[in-house]
C-alpha cells in the first residue's frame, strides 16, 4: 500500500487528511531461536511485509483506531485516560499499551489521535505482527507529538507492552529487529547487552523463502511462557555450583560439565537447546561473514533439529515444511522461525529453483496436513519509519 492509497483510505474512514503516513516491518530470524530471553545472541532481519499506518492529531482526548484487516469491527474508540487492557478492544490493546507506557516514561501525548492501520503480515504467522504494530504506534506518537526519543526507547516500550500489558513473557528480539532493521542487512544482537552489529546479508544467487504453515499461532496462549519458566528453573538449579544469570553465559563444554545439576529431563533438553543455539548463532555470523553459505545452511538445519527434539516447539506442520525443504534441490538450509507452534519456516533457496521448490514442498504439505501452505520471498528491509508528511 503506497502513501496515496493510505491517505485515501484514511479520508474514507475519518473524513479528514492524515498528518503523516508510516510503515513498520515484520521480521524473520535467521538463527538464534528462543535465545533472546535466555541472554543469548539472535540474528534477525526486518522484511518488506509489515504494517502501514496513517494518523492525525485530534483536538480532544479521544483515540479512534481502525484496521483495514478487521473492517467488520469498525472504529474502536477509547480515551487517553482509559488506557487499560480490555479483551473486547482486540488489536488496539497493543496500541493502548504503547501509549500508556510512553506517558508513564514522561513522554507527553497531549491529545487524542485518529489512526488507520493496514498490515500485510499474515495473522498469527510468527513474522511478528504484534511487534510491528507496537513500533508503528511508537513512531506515530513520536512524529505527531514531537517526542524526544531514541529508537531503542521505542524498542523497549514495545517489549514492555508485550510483557506487562498483553501478558506474553517474550524477549526483545522482535521489537529490536523491527525498530533497528536496515536494508539487506541482518542484525547480530547480544540480548544481554543490546550491543549489535549490522551484518551484510549476501546470499549470492539465493533468496530467502518464507513458508507459512497457515496454522495460526497464538503466542499468549501457547507454551511460550512455560518454556521460559523451564529455562529459568534450569538456571536456578545450575546456580547450586555456578554463578550465572542466564543460560546464554554458558558454552557447550561448561553446560555439559554441569548439566547433572538440572533435576528434570525436559529441563535438561530445554537448557541444552538455549546453550547450543546461542553457540550456533555465534558460528552462523562467522560463516556468513566469511561467505560460507553451506555452513550457514547446516547451522540452520541443526537449529531446527534442536527446536524439534530438545525445545519441542515445532509440530507436524513446521516439521513437514522443513523436512521436505531439506530434500529439495537448490536448498542451502531450512528451519522454523519465530516462537513455533505453527507460524512460519524459512529456507535459503537458489533463485532458479524456487518454482520447483514451492511446488514440491506445497504438494507434500497438502498430502500430510490436508491444506495448503503459502510461500513468500523475503526481501530485507529498513526499520519502522515515516513514509510521508502532509504539512
Amino acid at each position: 500500500m503506497d502513501t496515496a492509497e493510505l491517505t485515501v483510505k484514511f479520508q474514507e474512514v475519518f473524513g479528514a487528511q492524515p498528518d503523516a503516513t508510516f510503515f513498520s516491518p515484520g521480521r524473520i530470524n535467521l538463527i538464534g531461536e528462543h535465545t533472546d530471553y535466555n541472554g543469548g545472541r539472535v540474528f534477525p532481519a526486518a522484511i518488506t511485509l509489515g504494517t502501514y499506518g496513517a494518523a492525525r492529531k485530534r483536538d480532544d482526548n479521544k483515540l479512534r483506531f481502525y484496521s483495514a484487516n478487521f473492517e467488520e469491527v469498525g472504529i474502536i474508540e477509547t480515551r487517553l485516560d482509559e488506557l487499560v487492557y480490555k479483551k473486547e478492544d482486540n488489536w488496539t490493546n497493543y496500541a493502548k499499551g504503547v501509549l500508556k507506557f510512553l506517558g508513564e516514561e514522561g513522554h507527553a501525548i497531549t491529545s487524542g489521535m485518529d489512526v488507520f492501520v493496514y498490515g500485510n503480515i499474515p495473522n498469527g504467522s510468527g513474522l511478528s505482527s504484534s511487534a510491528s504494530l507496537e513500533l508503528l504506534i511508537g513512531i506515530i506518537a513520536q512524529e505527531l507529538f514531537d517526542l524526544k526519543l531514541e529508537r531503542i526507547d521505542l524498542v523497549k516500550i514495545g517489549k514492555r507492552t508485550e510483557n506487562e500489558f498483553i501478558g506474553v513473557n517474550s524477549g526483545i528480539m522482535d521489537q529490536f529487529a523491527i525498530g533497528m532493521g536496515a536494508e539487506n542487512k541482518a542484525i547480530y544482537l547480544d540480548t544481554n547487552t543490546l550491543v549489535y552489529d549490522l551484518v551484510p546479508l549476501d546470499l549470492g544467487d539465493n533468496v530467502i523463502v518464507i513458508m507459512n504453515t497457515n496454522k495460526r499461532r497464538e503466542l499468549a496462549d501457547s507454551k511460550y511462557n512455560e518454556r521460559r519458566a523451564e529455562c529459568e528453573k534450569a538456571v536456578e538449579e545450575l546456580n547450586a555450583k555456578l554463578d550465572i544469570k542466564t543460560l546464554g553465559e554458558l558454552d557447550a563444554a561448561s553446560f555439559d560439565e554441569y548439566a547433572y545439576l538440572i533435576k528434570d529431563d525436559a529441563r535438561v533438553r530445554r537448557a541444552r537447546h538455549a546453550v547450543l543455539e546461542n553457540q550456533r548463532t555465534l558460528q552462523a555470523r562467522k560463516a556468513l561473514e566469511s561467505g560460507d553459505l553451506d555452513r550457514f545452511g547446516r547451522l540452520m538445519n541443526a537449529s531446527h533439529v534442536s527446536l524439534e527434539h530438545d525445545y519441542e516447539v515445532t509440530g507436524l506442520e513446521l516439521d513437514t515444511l522443513v523436512h521436505t525443504a531439506w530434500e529439495q534441490d537448490g536448498v542451502i538450509g531450512a528451519r522454523m522461525t519465530g516462537a513455533g507452534f505453527g507460524g512460519c519456516a524459512i529456507a535459503i533457496v537458489n533463485k532458479d529453483k524456487v518454482g520447483a521448490f514451492t511446488k514440491a514442498v506445497g504438494a507434500k504439505y497438502e498430502e500430510v496436513v490436508d491444506y495448503a501452505p503459502a510461500f513468500y520471498i523475503a526481501e530485507i528491509a529498513s526499520g519502522s519509519r515515516v513514509l510521508s508528511r502532509n504539512n
